[in-house]
């Protein structure tokens, strides 16, 4: 999907808090929205995605400026700060709501996801196949209120600290050049 010099990335890659707060941080990224997609019912609750009744996928819409921030560029932050081989999980957060998946929004972004985990199976980037869905964009449902910016507002919580802050910490080691000035 195109607006304006803008483009919007859908993944699915465990839990949107932590995706939400890895590619909030990036330059070129304009707002990352938390949502579900992929699923079989209209509005689902995130109660009920949490218990795998709905069929969605936790995930996150990257409103980007694609002059700043590829799409390709996305795509390696996306591999690097997930595990994309294990199926239904990322961690101890277990089920199809996290599975890792790319909803692409256009041929093109499609043509690229299959080009990017071709090349990623090639050179044996991981010890296991990588599982990750590419699947056209239907519906992306906005997550409830206090799902947005859940990060910045709980950096305290202990989920916060163990989990998020890994992979925050891992983008400034590998992508300190991409960071935003203030996430630094």
């Amino acid at each position: 999907m195109k607006m304006e010099n803008k483009e919007i990335a859908t993944f699915a890659n465990g839990c949107f808090w932590c995706t939400e707060a890895v590619f909030n941080r990036l330059e070129g990224v304009d707002k990352v929205i938390p949502g579900y997609t992929g699923g079989f019912i209209k509005n689902p609750p995130y109660r009920e995605v949490c218990q795998g009744r709905t069929g969605h996928a936790e995930g996150i819409q990257i409103h980007f400026n694609p002059d700043i921030i590829s799409f390709n560029v996305l795509l390696e932050i996306f591999f690097a700060t997930h595990d994309p081989t294990t199926l239904n999980r990322q961690g101890h957060d277990v089920g199809t709501q996290y599975r890792s998946a790319i909803f692409y929004n256009s041929e093109t972004q499609k043509e690229q996801a299959e080009a990017f985990i071709n090349l990623l199976e090639s050179e044996s980037v991981f010890d296991s196949k990588i599982v990750t869905e590419v699947t056209a964009l239907d519906v992306f449902y906005l997550a409830e209120e206090d799902h947005h910016e859940y990060y910045e507002r709980n950096k305290e919580q202990s989920y916060c600290q163990y989990v998020i802050n890994p992979k925050i910490n891992k983008l400034k080691t590998y992508y300190s050049d991409r960071l935003k000035e203030k996430t630094i």
